[in-house]
């Protein structure tokens, strides 16, 4: 289930870097209750735009 937070949670940084990274998946932001941002991890970005990479190869 993807983490949501507000915010105002974004003062506490080593604990949101460590939930991208136990979680394995990104942590979706909200401000004033909308979607405004979305963190993850290094590792889970390379992993997606490798997916993406590869969507595109062979959809040709």
């Amino acid at each position: 289930m993807p983490q949501i937070i507000p915010i105002k949670e974004l003062r506490n940084t080593n604990e949101i870097s460590r939930i991208c990274h136990e979680k394995d998946e990104p942590i979706f932001i909200t401000k004033n209750g909308y979607g405004d941002m979305v963190f993850m991890s290094m590792e889970t970005y390379e992993r997606n735009m490798a997916r993406t990479d590869y969507l595109k190869l062979v959809q040709y």
